[in-house]
């Protein structure tokens, strides 16, 4: 699947849930559905900094696409990273700093996250881009 119809895949599973609990149970299940990161790479390098959490990011180059790991110390922030590890993940560099990350607009999560936690989204997708860029030809 290419990065925009994995992006419409997500869309329309988010849109399958009624409330926002279910959303949020939802984003929660993707965030545990992250194969484990190595402790080794909790560590400052790859902390996202000004998110709320502790959000670690991992990003290795394999067989011409980039591989994330991506963990959290908060149920929801894994889950939300999750997403974009979901989207983002075996794709090329190039694919990835073209991408369009504005769907996560309309999944309609910033409207209903604290602010602090709705920013880190943003800062989430633009250090994902960040580490394709050093992949990147």
């Amino acid at each position: 699947m290419t990065i925009p119809e994995k992006q419409q895949q997500l869309l329309e599973d988010l849109s399958l849930f009624q409330d926002w609990t279910e959303r949020y149970e939802y984003v929660i299940g993707l965030g545990k559905q992250l194969p484990p990161m190595d402790d080794s790479s909790k560590n400052p390098e790859h902390l996202i900094k000004g998110c709320q959490s502790q959000v670690w990011l991992d990003a290795k180059m394999e067989k011409g696409t980039v591989r994330y790991a991506a963990d959290s110390d908060s149920l929801i922030t894994k889950g939300m990273i999750a997403l974009f590890v979901k989207v983002l993940d075996d794709e090329s560099p190039d694919a990835i700093l073209t991408a369009d990350m504005s769907f996560i607009d309309q999944t309609g999560l910033k409207e209903h996250l604290a602010p602090t936690r709705a920013n880190a989204l943003t800062l989430m997708a633009n250090q994902m881009k960040q580490r394709a860029l050093s992949f990147a030809s």
